[in-house]
């Protein structure tokens, strides 16, 4: 806006806009020794004051344009000497008759008028349109030959004598403005009245003087800005890099540094550069600067500095709470904190001190540029009257825009604050996915509830915390140490939001009763009724065990929780569809259907409950074999076109034998009614297409038990490389359950020995080993890569299939040392009575055992790991199936994706009367997870059965990482 250079000390300074006129005092009267006076014009009516600061006038008078930025300024000519207006060092005011008058100044081209070139000694400048006001204003920039010819209107004699004397008193303002802007000064001298005579506050007049002491407290601050923020980079930036031995140790030191310190040299930077703008200005113009605003507007409209100042407050929060953190957890970087403190240029600041400068920057130079444009004469044309009001605007929408993420930066560190504290259940694995960057904490507060005492007769009130999670609803109470700390104790395990359902929220108030708190003697037997408003949560699954009646202070309070949980749900729920692990797709609907009752008959036909059912490939097709009441329906996927052919009603399982590398088998097996029969895969698929009869599919028929045997559970697996069938039986006079291992036979060696066997007709399987025995509470079968486990009420049975006779017997998990293991001994209380459903690899020495509600790790010896911990599921499954890494916990209503490793709930899918009809074995795509659950095409007399298919999904990845990426610095929150 205005140029860096001042007035000249002998030109005549006028005052600037807004400043008082000084006293007139009578002509005949005698000033006293420290005291000056100026005596206007005689006022003339219709004779009006005219605008300094008008471009007409300006031009009309000086020749000089508008105010420019500073980013045109060009510097003075090297040999042109610029006289300075000196002033005394603070507490140093010389009377003027104790100095002598310069006669032979050198008048600059930043005095108040034109061209300079023709002024001698002793030549009066131009004077100002407005004889009576004194103008202190800097020169304009513009090109050196543009400037008016001189005026030939004389200085008052007063106001030569002002200037002048003012000018005599300050011969070593120099050096205190210099002093100044080093920091030397005393702290009582910094400040702008301290540099400056009282006759020239006087003359300026109490408002000009404020504003004049606004500007040099923006010079000041800004001074004192760039020190703290180039302290902080040599102290405590450069102290922790060269610390030995090292405070922290890389690589972890870098990504702390970069955490908790971001992009402050960004922010140093662009003030640094400010600030030598300001002092250039200030050792121009001082002691009347004209404005700073072209400095600050030059410096807000760039995008880098306001986007760096941005990043930096919305992360503030979180490099605050990693500092606090360090703090606790790192005893040489207390060390270090405290030592750097006795350092004069941190003046036993704290890091918080520093760390939060950039934050109330803005807030506190926005504050004084509005006190600045409030002492701005706004009579006159001020350039600062149109430019603060620019640089205003900038800030505060600089300072809005960073209140999103200042809220969400402080919920991030509330959120931690939340998990270091947590206490969980003992023995229990609860993997929240609580590292992950888009976790939040949603809305938490104070809640009550409410229970009975044991006798019945009164109410007990629990105070507890109750917080959303984007991903979890948690409910604590607060245990305060002696250090000062608190810790949370889970009142309850934490509740998935896919799980979470509402209950009311619009009851009655209740009254609680309370303790009057009023200090009297007689308090503690006193008490009074606050009313309190109740609202209901609950588990999907667990709809009365899991409910919970909790209870706040108020019904605005019982909405904000309302609206929390609505709006927490409902974008979990968007995220949950959004990255599915597995995508359900829809086979068939509407062919298979139940009876609905006795209401209205059906008007389709009535196929009864799927109970099982199997996939395979035959001539690049896709077909789809159901087991239901009637018997086995074959089809094409994806349509409808399903064909009644086998009378096996209500078949227990189905299996296809298909291939095995390049084993053929094409073989197709029926477990019903105690019996286990096989067919020919491909007679079967060409009858489904109508290009078969029924009586060539029975003509391949052949039986694998005998008819003495009844058959209790049958499983096909994949076992070192070949297709294993292995089931148990028992016959039916005796009281031992049998289990038996076939093996596949290739179709190709089938042909060469066309024999069946004697006792069971069958050519197409062959013993693999030798019969074993097996508890008679036996109920399913599963495999691992080399060995077999038959699920028992007591635990997992794990054998040999090739040698069931002699194979070592293990029962998992080996419990064996919990009477000297209280974690193993309290893992042993928690699986009495669970049924078990099989185990899964994990790793190549760490396995899942996976229970009806829980599950556990085991070592290959089958000792539980991890501290005996268990994993909790949030249903009852009846069944289970995995697939790379994940497995699917299938109830009735729910379908629980977890993974492996963990146990973490990644999915979620919601259903009605859900069964598990077929999971493998698994080889390829070609064998999928397969749910049969109530489908969507219900008429008045029937209900439609649903199957769908588990697509496993694949995640888009852009780019492909390298390189292994380095430890994080969140490593460090032990959640």
């Amino acid at each position: 806006m205005y140029g860096n250079r001042r007035t000249s000390a002998s030109a005549v300074p006028t005052l600037p806009p807004g400043a008082q006129q000084p006293a007139v005092a009578p002509t005949n009267s005698a000033s006293p020794a420290d005291n000056f006076q100026i005596t206007p014009p005689i006022y003339q009516d219709g004779h009006h004051l005219q605008n300094p600061w008008s471009p007409n006038l300006l031009a009309q008078n000086f020749g000089r344009p508008r105010v420019q930025s500073m980013n045109s300024l060009r510097p003075s000519s090297p040999d042109f000497q610029r006289p300075r207006i000196s002033f005394p060092e603070p507490d140093y005011h010389p009377s003027f008759q104790q100095q002598h008058v310069r006669p032979t100044h050198q008048y600059s081209r930043s005095d108040l008028g034109g061209s300079t070139s023709h002024l001698t000694a002793g030549t009066t400048p131009p004077w100002h349109p407005n004889p009576s006001v004194a103008s202190f204003a800097s020169s304009y920039v513009t090109d050196d030959h543009n400037y008016g010819s001189g005026s030939n209107e004389a200085y008052d004699d007063d106001a030569r004598d002002l200037v002048r004397g003012l000018s005599d008193l300050s011969i070593s303002s120099e050096e205190a403005l210099r002093h100044f802007q080093a920091g030397e000064l005393p702290e009582k001298d910094q400040e702008w009245h301290r540099l400056v005579p009282p006759e020239a506050r006087d003359a300026l007049g109490k408002k000009e003087v404020q504003r004049q002491s606004v500007i040099f407290e923006v010079i000041k601050s800004e001074r004192e800005y760039v020190a703290d923020l180039e302290a902080v980079e040599h102290v405590f930036i450069e102290g922790l890099r060269t610390a030995a031995p090292p405070i922290i140790r890389e690589p972890r030191l870098s990504e702390y540094i970069n955490e908790v310190f971001g992009n402050l040299r960004d922010i140093v930077s662009h003030h640094q550069r400010i600030l030598a703008a300001l002092f250039a200005r200030q050792r121009d113009q001082h002691p009347l600067i004209q404005s700073v605003a072209d400095i600050i507007l030059d410096t807000t409209l760039k995008s880098d500095f306001r986007s760096a100042y941005e990043t930096y407050i919305k992360h503030y929060p979180l490099a605050e709470s990693l500092h606090r953190n360090q703090l606790k957890t790192n005893r040489a970087y207390e060390a270090f904190i405290l030592s750097v403190s006795t350092d004069p240029r941190i003046r036993k600041r704290d890091l918080i001190t520093f760390l939060s400068r950039p934050v109330t920057k803005l807030p506190r130079l926005n504050l004084l540029l509005e006190q600045i444009l409030k002492l701005t004469d706004k009579e006159h044309d001020h350039p600062d009257i149109e430019t603060l009001p620019i640089i205003l605007g900038i800030l505060k929408d600089c300072i809005k825009s960073t209140q999103p993420g200042i809220e969400a930066a402080e919920s991030k560190v509330k959120f931690w604050a939340l998990c270091e504290s947590l206490v969980f259940q003992k023995g229990e694995i609860i993997d929240m996915d609580l590292y992950d960057d888009s976790r939040t904490l949603v809305y938490s507060g104070p809640t009550l509830r409410k229970a009975r005492t044991e006798t019945g007769f009164s109410e007990r009130w629990t105070d507890l915390v109750a917080a959303l999670l984007d991903n979890y609803f948690l409910l604590a109470r607060e245990e305060k140490r002696p250090n000062g700390s608190v810790r949370r104790l889970l009142m309850s395990r934490p509740m998935p939001l896919s799980f979470l359902r509402l209950g009311s929220f619009d009851g009655p108030p209740e009254s609680r009763r309370e303790k009057a708190d009023d200090g009297r003697l007689l308090e503690s037997w006193r008490s009074q009724s606050v009313p309190v408003y109740p609202f209901t949560i609950y588990h999907a699954s667990s709809r009365a065990a899991r409910r919970y009646t909790l209870y706040v202070t108020s019904d605005a309070v019982r909405k904000k929780w309302y609206n929390a949980f609505v709006d927490a749900i409902g974008v979990h729920k968007v995220r949950q569809d959004a990255n599915m692990w597995f995508n359900p797709q829809t086979i068939t609907d509407g062919f298979f259907r139940t009876t609905r009752g006795a209401s209205s008959p059906p008007i389709y036909k009535i196929t009864g409950q799927i109970k099982c059912a199997v996939p395979f490939s035959y001539m690049s097709r896709r077909f789809l074999a159901v087991g239901c009441g009637p018997g086995i329906y074959v089809g094409p996927t994806n349509t409808e076109n399903f064909r009644w052919v086998l009378n096996y009603k209500n078949p227990t399982s189905l299996a296809t034998l298909t291939s095995l590398g390049d084993k053929v088998f094409n073989r197709f097996v029926i477990h019903s009614d105690s019996s286990l029969v096989s067919y020919s895969l491909d007679i079967l698929s060409r009858l489904a297409l109508g290009q078969s009869q029924t009586e060539t599919l029975d003509a391949s028929i052949e039986r694998i038990s005998g008819n003495d045997v009844n058959v209790a559970f049958c499983k096909h697996v994949h076992l070192g490389g070949r297709s294993l069938l292995i089931f148990s039986s028992k016959r039916r006079l005796g009281s031992s359950l049998n289990l038996q291992v076939l093996e596949a036979v290739d179709s190709s060696e089938i042909g060469l020995t066309p024999r069946r066997s004697v006792a069971t007709g069958m050519r197409s399987f062959r013993p693999y080993g030798e019969t074993g025995y097996i508890p008679k509470d036996a109920h399913d079968i599963v495999a691992l890569a080399k060995m077999i486990g038959i699920c028992t009420n007591d635990g997992i049975v794990t054998l040999d299939p090739t040698n069931l006779a002699r194979s070592a017997i293990i029962v998992v998990p080996v419990l064996n040392a919990s009477g000297n293991n209280e974690s193993m001994a309290y893992l042993k209380a928690r699986l009495e009575g669970l049924r078990p459903l099989g185990f899964v690899s994990v790793n190549p020495s760490e396995f899942l055992v996976i229970y009806d509600e829980v599950g556990c790790y085991i070592d290959k010896r089958g000792v539980p790991t991890r501290e005996s911990r268990y994993i909790k599921w949030e249903t009852k499954a009846v069944s289970y199936a995995a697939r790379n890494g994940h497995i699917l916990l299938v109830s009735p209503e729910f379908i629980e994706i977890r993974n492996i490793t963990t146990g973490r709930l990644v999915q979620v899918i919601e259903g009605k009367d859900m069964r598990l009809i077929y999971s493998g074995p698994y080889t390829d795509k070609e064998h999928p997870i397969l749910v049969a659950m109530r489908g969507g095409k219900d008429d008045p007399g029937s209900v439609s059965e649903r199957v769908v298919e588990m697509i496993e999904t694949e995640e888009i990845s852009l780019v492909t990482p390298s390189a292994e990426q380095a430890p994080s610095i969140w490593d460090e929150w032990d959640m």
